[in-house]
Parts: structure tokens; C-alpha cells; sequence
């Protein structure tokens, strides 16, 4: 009987763990529109309580509008906003900003109400500390990113702000999805094959980086700098690789290189997935790693044919904005595959489940 209600606790827990996934992928969603709708910088402040709502007056969003008009980005970039106009980039900045309230007051809510109900075990405490231990330090990311755009002689954050941001949003993601599996799996679920997870911990390692560049390609807005393919400007190798001195300034910096290296991943991701799923079938019998195994393939396959569109339409915004976001959210699904791969063929099963 204990281990019956212990089992239907964990999986009270994890279908929480798994909402809370849920909404950091709609939180990354909204932050991807903020920053290709040019939003961020629409709120100069930080005001974690009264900011939940947003302006009720007249007045009051012509006091917000006045402080946004000081920021460079106004005076360079959308000098000739309205008020209307400058309601439209509010609004996303401000529902990001909310829905990572949301997020919090869900998770808080949650783990109150678990450790009331005494449905948490032992070893649950550390994971969860460590779990709200992120989250707030996304959120102060999350400010010291705004920050980075607030001051003289920037039009937007940081691309290296924006990408540490988007990197640990995805770390949150993955521990939080993690945790879940650890609640949910069986260890009769596991599939055991060592190559396969060296090869899968490769393929993590190259998924990272190409994470880290592709929000660079957003925050360098590099994407409309060769809006073409499968050629970067008409060369396959752009001469202007190595224009900045010293060299790793392009690393960072130049947007054509930034553009060449996220698109040299994308292929290296892809045959390395490719050869990962044709070696995958020699486990059998296994229905949830098959459906995984082919998850992955369909994932990497769409991500790549989003990303080529994505680049080709860089220069209409419109179609910029839906595409980059799907580009994104695509590249999220892949990331909680990998993941949940390499959860399925763990080695030595440990389980937050007892």
C-alpha cells in the first residue's frame, strides 16, 4: 500500500515538474518574439510587485512612454514611434515579464502544497532547492540582460547577455524535465548500450554551442546579413571570416562568422544525428526508445528546413518573427529529446522515485 501511494505521489509531482515545463517553453516563446518584435527595452525598470499590471491611465503610459524616449533605442531606432506604437512592444515585454511571475507563483504554489500534503521524500529537498536556486537566478539574468541594452550608445541587449539568458532558460528546462523523468520512468524502462550514449553526449556537446550561436545569430540580428542559402552571400567560405582583430573578436563579434559557424553546426548536428539513428536500431523491443530514436530524426530534420526558411525571410519581418520563433521552438523540442535519450540510456539507474 505505501508503495502504491508513494508511486501515485511521485507522479502528482512530476505532472507538476512537467507544467512547469510546459510554461518555460511558452516563457522561451514569448522571449523569442520579445526580442525579434525589437521589445525589450520598452520597460527601463524593474518593479517585481506593482509591475505585474500594466499601465491603467493615460497618464501613467505617457510617464512610461517619457522614460523609454531617454533610451538610445528610441532616439536611433524608433524615433518615430507612437504611443500606440510603443503600446504594441510593451505589451510582449510586459507578458514576458508576467508570465515568469506566473511560472514562480506555480512553482511556489506547488511545493507549498507538496510539503504540506507530505507527498515530497527525502530526496527530493535538495533537487527542489536547487530547482528554485535556478529560477531566480534566470530571473536576475534575465534583468542584467535589459540592463546591458539600457545605456549609451546601445539599441538592444547584449547578444552574449541574451545568449547566457537563453542558455540558462534551457539549462532550467532540462534539470526540471530531468527531475520529472526520474519520478515517472521505471527502471525496466532503460535501455543500455554504451556507444550510443557516448555518441549521444557528443551530439549534446555540439547542440550546445550550436545553441549558444543561434542566439547569437538573434542578438547579432545576423540572420538578415546573408538572408541566403545554400551560399552565404554568393561564397561558401565568406572572406570577411576573419576581418576583426584579434581573432577571436569574430567568434563573438562578427556576424558572418557567427552565420558561418551556426550553419556548419547545423550540418555537423545533423549527420551526427543521422548516423546516431541508424546505429540506434540495433536496440529492439523497446517502444519508448523507438518512439524517441524517431522523434529525434523528424525534430533535426524540421529544425534544419526551418532554419534555411528563416535565413531566406530574415529580411520581411513578418515572416521573420513566426519563422524564428518556430526555428526555436523546434530547436527546444530537440534539446528535451536529447535529453530524455540520454535519460533512457543511463547506464545505472537512479531514481528520485523512492
Amino acid at each position: 500500500m505505501d508503495k502504491i501511494l508513494d508511486q501515485r505521489n511521485n507522479k502528482q509531482v512530476a505532472f507538476w515538474l512537467l507544467t512547469g515545463v510546459a510554461m518555460i517553453l511558452v516563457q522561451v516563446l514569448i522571449g523569442g518574439i520579445t526580442r525579434l518584435t525589437e521589445s525589450g527595452l520598452s520597460i527601463t525598470e524593474w518593479k517585481p510587485i506593482t509591475g505585474a499590471l500594466p499601465p491603467l491611465t493615460n497618464v501613467a503610459w505617457q510617464a512610461e512612454f517619457d522614460r523609454y524616449k531617454v533610451t538610445d533605442q528610441f532616439k536611433y531606432v524608433h524615433q518615430n514611434f507612437s504611443l500606440s506604437d510603443f503600446k504594441g512592444i510593451f505589451f510582449w515585454e510586459w507578458f514576458h515579464r508576467l508570465w515568469a511571475r506566473c511560472m514562480g507563483l506555480v512553482f511556489l504554489t506547488g511545493f507549498i502544497y507538496f510539503l504540506v500534503t507530505k507527498k515530497f521524500n527525502k530526496k527530493m529537498i535538495l533537487p527542489m532547492v536547487i530547482l528554485f536556486l535556478l529560477g531566480a537566478t534566470q530571473g536576475a539574468i534575465g534583468w542584467f540582460m535589459v540592463k546591458s541594452g539600457l545605456v549609451p550608445e546601445k539599441y538592444f541587449v547584449g547578444h552574449i547577455e541574451l545568449a547566457t539568458h537563453f542558455i540558462a532558460a534551457m539549462g532550467l528546462l532540462c534539470y526540471v524535465l530531468w527531475f520529472a523523468l526520474g519520478l515517472l520512468e521505471a527502471p525496466k524502462r532503460k535501455a543500455v548500450n554504451v556507444a550510443l550514449q557516448r555518441l549521444m553526449l557528443v551530439i549534446v556537446t555540439v547542440l550546445f554551442f550550436q545553441l549558444v550561436y543561434g542566439a547569437f545569430m538573434a542578438g547579432l540580428k545576423a540572420a538578415s546579413s546573408a538572408p541566403t542559402w545554400p551560399d552565404i552571400n554568393g561564397k561558401i567560405i565568406p572572406s570577411s571570416l576573419t576581418e576583426l582583430s584579434p581573432f577571436s573578436k569574430n567568434l563573438l563579434d562578427n556576424k558572418i562568422t557567427i552565420h558561418f559557424i551556426h550553419r556548419g553546426l547545423a550540418y555537423l548536428l545533423f549527420g551526427l544525428i543521422t548516423y546516431w539513428y541508424f546505429a540506434a536500431a540495433v536496440i529492439k523491443n523497446h517502444p519508448l526508445f523507438s518512439w524517441l530514436r524517431s522523434s529525434l530524426m523528424v525534430l533535426v530534420s524540421l529544425q534544419v528546413l526551418l532554419g534555411i526558411l528563416t535565413v531566406l525571410n530574415a529580411t520581411y519581418p513578418n515572416r521573420l518573427v513566426f519563422l524564428g520563433v518556430s526555428h526555436q521552438f523546434t530547436g527546444m523540442l530537440l534539446l528535451m529529446c536529447v535529453v530524455a535519450i540520454l535519460f533512457v540510456l543511463k547506464r545505472k539507474y537512479t531514481s528520485l522515485a523512492k
